[in-house]
């Protein structure tokens, strides 16, 4: 059979082979058709631009309504071409860009158009614009037709795009000469020999390829008169001895150079015409030789056909049988019966397939039978190995092995499982197997510890009901996240215990998408997130005592966090006072609620962490006396169990701060207490001197005067005691005058800071440099007191202490603060913490809400800046 098949087949597949080398050289004459067809309408649109290239010349050079209306015609006859050539690529997909190079040649040529328009473009300028657009159209038209599938299709191509070039070369010639004859007495560098060589060029060209006949019409035309014309033409333009006036005119060079290009045109439309004919005539030859070959494969097909079935009937049929058998075996069908059963060689091949069919059916007897001991679990079981040979006895002997190995396996996982169900029941955290159907699956009893639902109501409802209605949203994204295949998600959520608490969770989850489970283990994080929180607080309470705001602030702010801590509804920071009355020191989230008050009469009474109806207080102990309490009332939903004992840690762990910013309060009333006892104090001194010693010793010394006017004619040592005493009298009172201005200097009362400073400048032992920028008006006469003071203090200071040799004063109102710097030059080193005298300075201004700083390095110098708080004026 195979002797038979093999020339046959062979026979076929040369046939098939030659069938489809026609079918493709037909392809080919197709494709060069089609081309060929395109580049047809490439031509004409060359054809067009040319004509539209020589209107626009003449319309640049003599504008009038005729060269318009001429430019305008041929536009409008350009693009009908460019329409036709790109209705014509619509289909074309092969190399080149045919619809892309259009298109770029259209944009090229709508700009061009408009630039002629507004005329910045000379005549030349256009021609050369033109150009450069005819230049890559014929370039393309060679391309289409230069696929050359026979010998005379590719000398049809030559001739034909030969003819175009030549055309082309003399429609440039035309633009250029129009140009030249347009303005013949203006000076022009014309180059016409190089048109008669690029000319003679292409017509070789032609020579070579196009026949007989087509060459005879060319010659005839290039001697008809327009071409003796356009040869006389350049060589009168050539010879720089001929006459000027002899070149033709722009009229006549124009009608004879048109004339000439058109029978040109006739020329190249006959080249066109025969180039089209040859690609149909290759193409029909190529489908009769396509035809003719399948017709011979279809013949031997036929032969090779009859040949098969005529052997079926002795061969085929029972290697059907076998082979049906065999893969019925491969199939794992054992119903399969082969009954061919000829002595021949196929016959034995059937014989050996029936004991194969057999022997198959007792091992799968075997197999199903250790399957079966399996399932019962019955993991002892062994399979008969000694009843089968060779491979077979290999095969069960390999499952036995395999089945004492799956037996000490299955113990093993017996005891991992018995293991890990230990650990899964004694974790503290929250263990939890969970489907994507929305439901737990299995959970460990922490989860149960932790949120007070039982195993069977857990499993029982959708997992999403035990979160928080405000997390479902956000969890529900991280489970469809979890769905898609995410390999490890983290977050936080809130699950909502049975007594309708809530309980922080931290999750870790991992998706077993295959399965639709998601394996998640959950820790309890509610005590350290409100830890966290609470320690938040207390620092935002601590920073405001250490920066030193007032009092109110501190209690607002204990208030306002106690709220965010607890979440409720309002908060309050409460005083108790000697009566046991409750004044509200700052509060938070509204006003402070009747049922806070009954929450703090509630402490007041029993000194301990209470709760009344919506309400809730715990007490401020200072000094182990109740100090006062801080009080918070529900919201829309009342406060969870507990929260009197929460509130109790915050309140016990904030008491210090609050204690702290009330004794602050009460130190700077205190300082601004003994500061104006001080100034006081010295005021009446100052006036009591005034009104009483002083007046008195004035009187005194007046009568002494008196009685010395009196005694002319007394002894001469009466006098001279007299006028001891009246001297004495007169230090006197200028002593007591001293110590008056030293309390209160008179100057500050009657002129106010600024002469008070200048004053000090002139009497101080040290040069003084003021830079003074005070406002117009007086300043608080406290501020006056202090800031001249401090002043004084420091110019003592910088002549005993600092041996300065130089002192600048400066003070300035800025953003509703006096600023107050004086710096020396001395030995530096001052410390505020050693001597009354600085110290003094830093409790007078702090005790009216300034503060002092001193900065004084070794060998550098001391500089002391003193900022005062000046009060608001209502604008």
């Amino acid at each position: 059979m195979l002797l038979v098949l093999l020339p046959v087949t062979g026979m076929l597949a040369f046939t098939v082979f030659g069938a489809v080398s026609q079918w493709h050289d037909a392809q080919t004459m197709r494709d060069f058709r089609a081309a060929t067809a395109l580049s047809f309408r490439t031509t004409a649109l060359t054809d067009a631009i040319a004509g539209e290239r020589i209107a626009a010349v003449k319309a640049r050079l003599r504008p009038g309504a005729a060269t318009l209306k001429e430019r305008s015609g041929a536009q409008r006859a350009t693009d009908h071409a460019l329409d036709a050539a790109l209705l014509g690529a619509a289909g074309w997909t092969g190399p080149p860009d045919v619809p892309g190079r259009l298109d770029a040649r259209n944009r090229q040529l709508h700009a061009l158009r408009l630039q002629s328009g507004t005329g910045s473009l000379t005549a030349p300028q256009l021609a050369a614009q033109y150009d450069t657009i005819e230049d890559d159209l014929l370039e393309l038209a060679a391309t289409l037709e230069s696929g050359r599938p026979t010998r005379t299709s590719g000398q049809a191509a030559d001739t034909h795009i030969a003819l175009l070039n030549a055309i082309e070369a003399a429609e440039r010639e035309r633009a250029e000469l129009a140009v030249l004859f347009d303005t013949p007495d203006a000076p022009h560098a014309t180059a016409t020999d190089r048109w008669s060589a690029l000319e003679k060029a292409l017509l070789d060209d032609v020579d070579r390829t196009a026949p007989a006949a087509l060459k005879s019409r060319l010659y005839v035309v290039l001697l008809q008169h327009p071409g003796l014309v356009v040869r006389q033409t350049r060589e009168t333009l050539a010879d720089s001895h001929a006459q000027r006036n002899s070149s033709p005119t722009y009229a006549s060079w124009l009608t004879a150079s048109t004339r000439r290009i058109e029978a040109l045109r006739v020329i190249q439309h006959q080249a066109a015409a025969e180039l089209g004919d040859d690609a149909a005539h290759d193409l029909d030859a190529a489908r009769t030789r396509e035809a003719r070959d399948l017709s011979v494969s279809l013949a031997v097909l036929a032969a090779v056909t009859v040949l098969a079935l005529t052997l079926r009937l002795s061969i085929t049929r029972p290697l059907s049988e076998v082979s049906a058998g065999a893969r019925a075996l491969s199939e794992g069908d054992l119903s399969y019966d082969i009954r061919y059963a000829g002595r021949d060689e196929l016959g034995a091949v059937a014989d050996t397939f029936r004991e194969l069919r057999v022997t198959t059916e007792r091992l799968a007897g075997e197999i199903n039978t250790m399957n079966t001991a399996i399932d019962d679990n019955r993991l002892g079981h062994r399979a008969d190995v000694a009843a089968f040979e060779g491979t077979w006895a290999q095969l069960l002997g390999g499952m036995n092995g395999t089945m004492a190995s799956f037996a000490a396996a299955h113990g093993r996982r017996d005891k991992a499982e018995q293991e890990l169900a230990s650990i899964f029941h004694l974790s503290l955290d929250l263990l939890c197997i969970a489907g994507l159907d929305g439901y737990f699956k299995r959970v460990n009893p922490a989860f149960e510890r932790t949120l007070g639902h039982s195993a069977d109501a857990l499993l029982g409802r959708p997992w999403l009901e035990f979160v928080h209605p405000e997390d479902r949203a956000r969890t529900r994204a991280v489970l469809d996240r979890l769905a898609s295949g995410l390999e490890l998600a983290e977050f936080e959520n809130r699950f909502v215990r049975d007594d309708g608490t809530e309980r922080w969770l931290q999750w870790s989850a991992r998706p077993v998408t295959a399965d639709g489970l998601i394996y998640a283990a959950a820790r309890d994080v509610t005590e350290s997130r409100r830890a966290a929180r609470e320690q938040t607080a207390l620092r935002r309470v601590a920073t405001l005592v250490a920066r030193g705001v007032p009092p109110h602030e501190v209690f607002s702010e204990v208030a306002d966090q106690v709220g965010k801590v607890l979440s409720s509804g309002s908060a309050a920071v409460l005083r108790y006072g000697a009566d046991g009355a409750a004044t509200v020191l700052g509060s938070a989230r509204g006003p402070a609620a009747e049922a806070e008050t009954a929450a703090a009469a509630e402490v007041a009474r029993t000194a301990r962490p209470a709760r009344v109806g919506r309400s809730v207080g715990a007490p401020i102990v200072v000094d182990d006396r109740l100090w006062g309490a801080v009080v918070a009332a529900a919201g829309t939903e009342p406060l969870p169990p507990g929260t009197e004992s929460r509130l109790a840690d915050f309140t016990e762990l904030v008491a210090t701060a609050l204690a702290n910013a009330d004794s602050r309060d009460q130190l700077t009333a205190s300082r601004a207490r003994v500061v104006a006892a001080g100034d006081a104090s010295r005021r009446r001194i100052e006036r009591d001197l005034h009104d009483g010693v002083q007046q008195r010793l004035v009187s005194l010394q007046l009568d002494l005067r008196m009685a010395q006017s009196m005694l002319d004619e007394q002894p001469e040592e009466l006098a001279e005691q007299l006028d001891h005493i009246a001297k004495g009298l007169d230090d006197t009172f200028a002593d007591l005058l001293q110590v008056a201005r030293g309390i209160h200097p008179a100057i500050l009362s009657k002129g106010g800071l600024g002469p008070a400073l200048r004053a000090l400048a002139r009497r101080s032992a040290v040069p003084v440099e003021l830079d003074l920028r005070l406002p117009a008006g007086r300043l608080p006469e406290r501020i006056e007191v202090a800031v001249y003071y401090v002043t004084s203090e420091c110019l003592t200071n910088a002549v005993k202490h600092a041996r300065a040799s130089f002192v600048a004063v400066s003070a300035r109102v800025e953003d509703d603060v006096l600023e107050v710097t004086i710096a020396d030059d001395g030995v530096g080193g001052a410390d505020p913490g050693h001597g009354s005298g600085l110290i003094g300075l830093v409790d007078r201004v702090e005790a009216i809400g300034g503060k002092l700083h001193v900065g004084s390095p070794p060998g550098e110098g001391t500089t002391l800046t003193v900022r005062l708080p000046l009060p608001r004026t209502e604008g």
